[in-house]
């Protein structure tokens, strides 16, 4: 059986990225990206939502991430999902993190104003995909 976990998102960094070694020398470093969604709803009321990403890089990209990177900044990451548990003072942990493969910086700095894409303009409505009409490809 086939299947596939590959991410694509654009967002804003929550928070300056953290970087850390693996004891075998390896760069790590996690941040946070808050990535937002406008929808119209059933009664065709502006709305928005936002999902906060936790992203771990690895090696030169983690240092390159650690180098230039700043809470605010906008930053596309493609990668895959990794669900991670732990357990600490009797307590369960869960967290889905993305491993980013790639990392871009689409803004230069704090200063600069953020980025705004077509398809972030566009407020596409909300629809009911559940139904069961022939899909035409």
């Amino acid at each position: 059986m086939a299947s596939l976990n590959k991410v694509f998102l654009i967002g804003n960094l929550t928070r300056d990225p953290e970087l850390r070694y693996t004891p075998g020398g390896t760069a790590v470093v996690s941040f946070g990206i808050a990535v937002n969604r406008v929808f119209r709803d059933s009664s065709g009321e502006k709305k928005e939502e936002t999902c906060f990403v936790r992203v771990v890089a690895f090696g030169k990209q983690a240092e390159s991430c650690n180098q230039y990177l700043t809470k605010g900044r906008l930053v596309f990451v493609e990668g895959r999902l990794q669900n991670r548990s732990w357990e600490s003072n009797g307590h369960k942990h869960n967290t889905l993190d993305v491993i980013a493969d790639r990392v871009q910086f689409l803004s230069r700095g704090k200063e600069e104003a953020p980025v705004i894409s077509e398809l972030e303009e566009e407020i596409i409505p909300e629809q009911d995909i559940s139904t069961d009409e022939e899909v035409p490809f």
